[in-house]
């Protein structure tokens, strides 16, 4: 018999005409009167890496979790230079119309916690709440050089098996703990099976473009007032211990900036904690517990 999935599948039009994908997991009666949680995942990833969280949190919350452009099941951008976090932005704005939402709490990783950032500079009102998952205003540069390297470079196995032993040979330093079914989750999570039958990762491979096209030598974007844009609401940041993205020292910095950041750090993971570690669960369950309280 099939189980039924847990989630309704969803679409949304963007202003430059993209019909956008999004998993909503509906509340239930704990539900009302309560912000959804909005997931915004990597910039490599899809709503499927909130699988875990969102089975796990509905239905005492709605939870909606999206494929940004490009990823997962929403179609590629005719123009790549969109993929990048003005769009974005654009996209989750256009997002809010569609399903008429007031507030949310945004679970933002790396990529998603830089959108959740550029929300609140710009539209502050429409944050009850917020996760950054491993990322700040000031990305290591171990990290970026990392991202560069691998971001836009195909592959393809002939089966799941050998996607996961790929990904845990790329990866073994991120998830030094993970056993072979948990590779073999990650990679359900972040490639696809092609009409050829081919397994491939599950994004638009010119996202990377405009990352490539920009001189390396720019000066970064000064992220602290986005970051700072904040204040007023319950803030939680998780850090992977062996993160090279967000560091040690920029994770400090945010606390002293932001006080009542709640901080955690997630030991033997690095970029970036997958949601379903117990430290990480127990800081997203403060996070809420802190939303309720203050409504």
């Amino acid at each position: 018999m099939a189980v039924s999935q847990p989630y309704e599948d969803g679409w949304w039009q963007t202003t430059d005409g993209l019909k956008l994908h999004y998993r909503d997991y509906p509340g239930g009666p704990d539900a009302e009167g309560r912000p959804p949680i909005l997931c915004v995942p990597g910039l490599t990833r899809n709503a499927r890496d909130f699988e875990g969280v969102a089975e796990r949190l509905s239905p005492a919350w709605r939870v909606i979790a999206i494929d940004l452009r490009g990823r997962g099941e929403s179609p590629p951008a005719p123009d790549s230079s969109t993929y990048a976090p003005p769009s974005y932005v654009l996209d989750i704005a256009a997002l809010f119309v569609t399903l008429k939402l007031d507030k949310v709490v945004l679970f933002g990783t790396s990529l998603g916690g830089i959108l959740a950032m550029l929300i609140a500079a710009t539209t502050p009102e429409r944050l009850a709440g917020v996760l950054l998952n491993d990322v700040g205003p000031v990305i290591d540069p171990a990290g970026m050089a990392r991202i560069r390297g691998y971001v836009g470079k195909s592959a393809s196995w002939p089966t799941w098996l050998h996607a996961a032993r790929a990904l845990a040979e790329a990866q073994r330093d991120v998830y030094p703990r993970y056993e072979l079914r948990d590779w073999l989750a990650m990679a359900k999570r972040v490639c696809r099976l092609t009409s050829a039958g081919r397994i491939v990762f599950d994004y638009d491979m010119r996202i990377a473009e405009p990352i490539r096209e920009a001189p390396a030598d720019a000066p970064p974007v000064d992220l602290w007032p986005a970051f700072e844009a904040l204040a007023g609401r319950p803030v939680a940041l998780l850090r992977g211990a062996r993160s090279d993205l967000l560091s040690a020292a920029t994770a400090d910095e945010m606390a002293r900036r932001l006080p009542g950041l709640d901080v955690t750090a997630i030991a033997d993971v690095g970029h970036a904690p997958a949601l379903d570690e117990p430290e990480s669960g127990a800081a997203i369950d403060r996070l809420l517990d802190r939303i309720i309280a203050g409504q």
